[in-house]
Protein backbone atom coordinates (compact mmCIF):
# COMPACT_ATOMS: atom_id res chain seq x y z
CA UNK A 1 0.00 0.00 0.00
CA UNK A 2 1.46 3.35 -1.08
CA UNK A 3 1.91 5.81 1.77
CA UNK A 4 0.67 9.34 1.29
CA UNK A 5 3.28 11.98 1.96
CA UNK A 6 2.30 14.87 4.18
CA UNK A 7 2.29 18.15 2.28
CA UNK A 8 1.60 21.61 3.65
CA UNK A 9 0.48 22.72 0.21
CA UNK A 10 0.23 20.91 -3.08
CA UNK A 11 3.25 21.01 -5.36
CA UNK A 12 1.32 23.14 -7.82
CA UNK A 13 0.73 25.83 -5.19
CA UNK A 14 4.18 26.13 -3.64
CA UNK A 15 4.70 29.40 -5.51
CA UNK A 16 2.10 30.99 -3.21
CA UNK A 17 4.27 30.38 -0.14
CA UNK A 18 7.06 32.91 -0.73
CA UNK A 19 4.88 36.05 -1.05
CA UNK A 20 2.85 35.01 2.01
CA UNK A 21 6.04 34.33 4.01
CA UNK A 22 7.23 37.85 3.20
CA UNK A 23 3.85 39.21 4.27
CA UNK A 24 3.91 37.31 7.56
CA UNK A 25 7.46 38.56 8.13
CA UNK A 26 6.10 42.10 7.80
CA UNK A 27 3.43 41.59 10.46
CA UNK A 28 6.02 40.11 12.83
CA UNK A 29 8.20 43.18 12.35
CA UNK A 30 5.24 45.47 12.97
CA UNK A 31 4.23 43.75 16.21
CA UNK A 32 7.86 43.64 17.37
CA UNK A 33 8.18 47.40 16.78
CA UNK A 34 5.35 47.94 19.29
CA UNK A 35 7.22 45.87 21.87
CA UNK A 36 10.44 47.86 21.41
CA UNK A 37 8.58 51.18 21.61
CA UNK A 38 7.09 50.08 24.96
CA UNK A 39 10.66 49.38 26.10
CA UNK A 40 11.66 52.89 24.97
CA UNK A 41 13.88 51.62 22.15
CA UNK A 42 12.42 53.94 19.50
CA UNK A 43 15.51 53.63 17.30
CA UNK A 44 14.89 49.93 16.70
CA UNK A 45 11.10 50.37 16.60
CA UNK A 46 11.30 52.81 13.67
CA UNK A 47 13.88 50.62 11.93
CA UNK A 48 11.52 47.63 12.09
CA UNK A 49 8.73 49.70 10.52
CA UNK A 50 11.16 50.55 7.71
CA UNK A 51 11.92 46.86 7.17
CA UNK A 52 8.20 46.06 7.23
CA UNK A 53 7.57 48.65 4.50
CA UNK A 54 10.36 47.12 2.38
CA UNK A 55 8.79 43.65 2.74
CA UNK A 56 5.40 45.13 1.87
CA UNK A 57 6.84 46.57 -1.32
CA UNK A 58 8.41 43.21 -2.20
CA UNK A 59 5.64 40.69 -1.47
CA UNK A 60 3.20 41.90 -4.11
CA UNK A 61 5.87 42.28 -6.75
CA UNK A 62 7.30 38.84 -5.99
CA UNK A 63 3.79 37.35 -6.19
CA UNK A 64 3.19 38.89 -9.62
CA UNK A 65 6.66 37.90 -10.81
CA UNK A 66 6.27 34.20 -9.94
CA UNK A 67 2.51 34.20 -10.68
CA UNK A 68 1.73 33.50 -7.06
CA UNK A 69 -1.08 36.01 -6.53
CA UNK A 70 -4.18 34.77 -4.72
CA UNK A 71 -7.24 36.10 -2.91
CA UNK A 72 -5.82 34.69 0.33
CA UNK A 73 -2.59 36.62 -0.20
CA UNK A 74 -4.52 39.81 -0.94
CA UNK A 75 -6.52 39.58 2.28
CA UNK A 76 -3.44 38.61 4.30
CA UNK A 77 -1.57 41.60 2.89
CA UNK A 78 -4.34 43.99 3.94
CA UNK A 79 -4.46 42.59 7.47
CA UNK A 80 -0.68 42.85 7.71
CA UNK A 81 -0.74 46.44 6.45
CA UNK A 82 -3.26 47.37 9.13
CA UNK A 83 -1.10 45.91 11.90
CA UNK A 84 2.26 47.12 10.59
CA UNK A 85 1.19 50.58 9.34
CA UNK A 86 -2.20 51.28 10.91
CA UNK A 87 -1.49 50.25 14.50
CA UNK A 88 2.26 49.92 15.10
CA UNK A 89 3.44 53.40 13.93
CA UNK A 90 0.75 55.30 15.81
CA UNK A 91 1.41 53.27 19.00
CA UNK A 92 5.09 54.12 18.66
CA UNK A 93 4.08 57.77 18.47
CA UNK A 94 1.76 57.36 21.43
CA UNK A 95 4.46 55.92 23.68
CA UNK A 96 6.87 58.61 22.47
CA UNK A 97 4.78 61.81 22.44
CA UNK A 98 1.00 61.47 22.12
CA UNK A 99 0.59 60.10 25.65
CA UNK A 100 1.53 63.58 26.89
CA UNK A 101 -1.82 64.82 25.52
CA UNK A 102 -3.86 62.48 27.72
CA UNK A 103 -7.21 61.36 26.32
CA UNK A 104 -6.77 63.60 23.28
CA UNK A 105 -3.55 61.80 22.36
CA UNK A 106 -5.28 58.41 22.51
CA UNK A 107 -8.19 59.78 20.47
CA UNK A 108 -5.74 60.93 17.78
CA UNK A 109 -4.19 57.45 17.73
CA UNK A 110 -7.64 55.89 17.30
CA UNK A 111 -8.57 58.32 14.52
CA UNK A 112 -5.45 57.39 12.58
CA UNK A 113 -6.07 53.64 12.97
CA UNK A 114 -9.72 53.98 11.91
CA UNK A 115 -8.75 56.01 8.82
CA UNK A 116 -6.13 53.39 7.93
CA UNK A 117 -8.56 50.46 8.14
CA UNK A 118 -11.13 52.40 6.08
CA UNK A 119 -8.47 53.12 3.46
CA UNK A 120 -7.51 49.43 3.25
CA UNK A 121 -11.15 48.33 2.98
CA UNK A 122 -11.73 50.77 0.14
CA UNK A 123 -8.56 49.61 -1.61
CA UNK A 124 -9.74 45.98 -1.56
CA UNK A 125 -13.05 46.97 -3.16
CA UNK A 126 -11.57 49.26 -5.82
CA UNK A 127 -11.66 47.74 -9.29
CA UNK A 128 -11.15 49.34 -12.68
CA UNK A 129 -12.44 48.13 -16.02
CA UNK A 130 -10.08 47.49 -18.93
CA UNK A 131 -10.67 50.94 -20.39
CA UNK A 132 -9.54 52.61 -17.17
CA UNK A 133 -6.44 50.47 -16.67
CA UNK A 134 -4.32 53.63 -16.56
CA UNK A 135 -5.77 54.30 -13.08
CA UNK A 136 -3.82 51.30 -11.76
CA UNK A 137 -0.78 53.59 -11.69
CA UNK A 138 -2.45 55.66 -8.97
CA UNK A 139 -3.71 55.13 -5.44
CA UNK A 140 -6.73 56.89 -3.98
CA UNK A 141 -5.14 58.71 -1.07
CA UNK A 142 -1.72 57.83 0.25
CA UNK A 143 -0.97 54.11 0.82
CA UNK A 144 -0.78 52.86 4.39
CA UNK A 145 3.02 52.13 4.36
CA UNK A 146 3.69 55.72 3.29
CA UNK A 147 1.31 56.96 5.97
CA UNK A 148 3.06 54.89 8.62
CA UNK A 149 6.42 56.41 7.73
CA UNK A 150 5.07 59.97 7.41
CA UNK A 151 3.51 60.12 10.88
CA UNK A 152 6.83 58.96 12.32
CA UNK A 153 8.67 61.90 10.72
CA UNK A 154 8.91 63.96 13.96
CA UNK A 155 10.38 60.97 15.81
CA UNK A 156 12.70 60.18 12.90
CA UNK A 157 13.97 63.77 13.05
CA UNK A 158 14.65 63.42 16.78
CA UNK A 159 16.56 60.19 16.15
CA UNK A 160 18.66 61.69 13.36
CA UNK A 161 21.91 63.59 13.80
CA UNK A 162 20.41 66.75 12.29
CA UNK A 163 20.53 69.81 14.51
CA UNK A 164 18.26 72.42 12.95
CA UNK A 165 16.90 73.78 16.24
CA UNK A 166 13.39 72.56 15.41
CA UNK A 167 11.00 71.12 17.98
CA UNK A 168 9.29 68.60 15.70
CA UNK A 169 7.50 66.84 18.55
CA UNK A 170 5.03 69.73 18.80
CA UNK A 171 3.62 69.03 15.33
CA UNK A 172 3.09 65.30 16.02
CA UNK A 173 -0.69 65.44 16.72
CA UNK A 174 -1.36 67.79 13.77
CA UNK A 175 0.73 65.74 11.36
CA UNK A 176 -0.96 62.52 12.50
CA UNK A 177 -4.42 63.97 11.81
CA UNK A 178 -3.29 65.35 8.43
CA UNK A 179 -1.88 61.99 7.32
CA UNK A 180 -5.03 60.23 8.57
CA UNK A 181 -7.14 62.51 6.35
CA UNK A 182 -4.81 61.88 3.40
CA UNK A 183 -5.27 58.12 3.89
CA UNK A 184 -9.05 58.32 3.39
CA UNK A 185 -8.94 61.14 0.84
CA UNK A 186 -9.31 60.61 -2.89
CA UNK A 187 -6.17 62.54 -3.70
CA UNK A 188 -4.38 60.51 -6.43
CA UNK A 189 -0.85 59.41 -5.59
CA UNK A 190 1.54 57.45 -7.79
CA UNK A 191 1.67 53.69 -7.25
CA UNK A 192 4.21 52.83 -9.99
CA UNK A 193 2.84 49.27 -10.18
CA UNK A 194 2.50 49.25 -13.96
CA UNK A 195 5.59 51.28 -14.80
CA UNK A 196 7.78 49.45 -17.31
CA UNK A 197 11.56 49.75 -17.21
CA UNK A 198 13.62 49.74 -20.38
CA UNK A 199 16.33 47.02 -20.43
CA UNK A 200 18.87 49.76 -21.18
CA UNK A 201 18.04 51.57 -17.94
CA UNK A 202 17.99 48.47 -15.71
CA UNK A 203 21.64 48.88 -14.70
CA UNK A 204 21.00 52.48 -13.63
CA UNK A 205 17.93 51.41 -11.65
CA UNK A 206 19.95 48.75 -9.83
CA UNK A 207 22.67 51.31 -9.13
CA UNK A 208 20.09 53.73 -7.69
CA UNK A 209 18.61 50.99 -5.49
CA UNK A 210 22.09 50.07 -4.28
CA UNK A 211 22.86 53.69 -3.40
CA UNK A 212 19.56 53.99 -1.53
CA UNK A 213 20.34 50.90 0.55
CA UNK A 214 23.83 52.23 1.32
CA UNK A 215 22.31 55.55 2.41
CA UNK A 216 19.77 53.74 4.61
CA UNK A 217 22.55 51.63 6.12
CA UNK A 218 24.80 54.53 7.14
CA UNK A 219 22.33 57.45 7.38
CA UNK A 220 19.06 55.66 8.12
CA UNK A 221 17.00 58.44 9.68
CA UNK A 222 18.39 61.26 7.55
CA UNK A 223 17.57 59.25 4.41
CA UNK A 224 14.05 58.55 5.68
CA UNK A 225 13.50 62.27 6.26
CA UNK A 226 14.61 63.08 2.72
CA UNK A 227 12.32 60.43 1.23
CA UNK A 228 9.40 61.64 3.36
CA UNK A 229 9.91 65.17 2.07
CA UNK A 230 10.22 63.96 -1.53
CA UNK A 231 7.02 61.93 -1.15
CA UNK A 232 5.08 64.90 0.21
CA UNK A 233 6.30 67.05 -2.69
CA UNK A 234 5.29 64.31 -5.15
CA UNK A 235 1.61 64.45 -4.11
CA UNK A 236 0.77 67.64 -6.09
CA UNK A 237 2.82 66.27 -9.00
CA UNK A 238 0.78 63.04 -8.89
CA UNK A 239 -2.43 65.06 -8.84
CA UNK A 240 -1.33 66.99 -11.95
CA UNK A 241 -0.34 63.79 -13.82
CA UNK A 242 -3.64 62.12 -12.86
CA UNK A 243 -5.74 65.05 -14.08
CA UNK A 244 -3.74 65.19 -17.32
CA UNK A 245 -4.28 61.48 -18.03
CA UNK A 246 -7.95 61.76 -17.02
CA UNK A 247 -8.38 64.59 -19.52
CA UNK A 248 -6.75 62.52 -22.30
CA UNK A 249 -8.98 59.55 -21.42
CA UNK A 250 -12.13 61.72 -21.52
CA UNK A 251 -11.13 63.12 -24.91
CA UNK A 252 -10.51 59.61 -26.26
CA UNK A 253 -13.91 58.39 -25.05
CA UNK A 254 -15.70 61.40 -26.54
CA UNK A 255 -13.94 60.85 -29.90
CA UNK A 256 -14.92 57.17 -29.91
CA UNK A 257 -18.53 58.06 -29.10
CA UNK A 258 -18.50 60.61 -31.92
CA UNK A 259 -17.20 58.00 -34.38
CA UNK A 260 -19.91 55.56 -33.30
CA UNK A 261 -22.58 58.18 -33.97
CA UNK A 262 -21.18 58.85 -37.43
Amino acid sequence: MEKKKFKLVSAKKTRYLLPNILTLGGVCLGISSIKFSIDGNFNLAVTLILFASILDALDGRVARLIKGTSEFGKELDSLTDFVSFGIAPVLILYFWELNNYGKLGWAIALIYSVCCVLRLARFNLTKFDNQEEWKNNFFEGIPSPAGGILILTPLIYELSDLNLNLNMSNITPYLTILVALLLVSKVPTLSLKKITISPKTTIFLLLAIGLIFIALLFYTFETLLIFSLIYLLSIPVSFYIFKNQQKKYSQKISEEDHEDIL
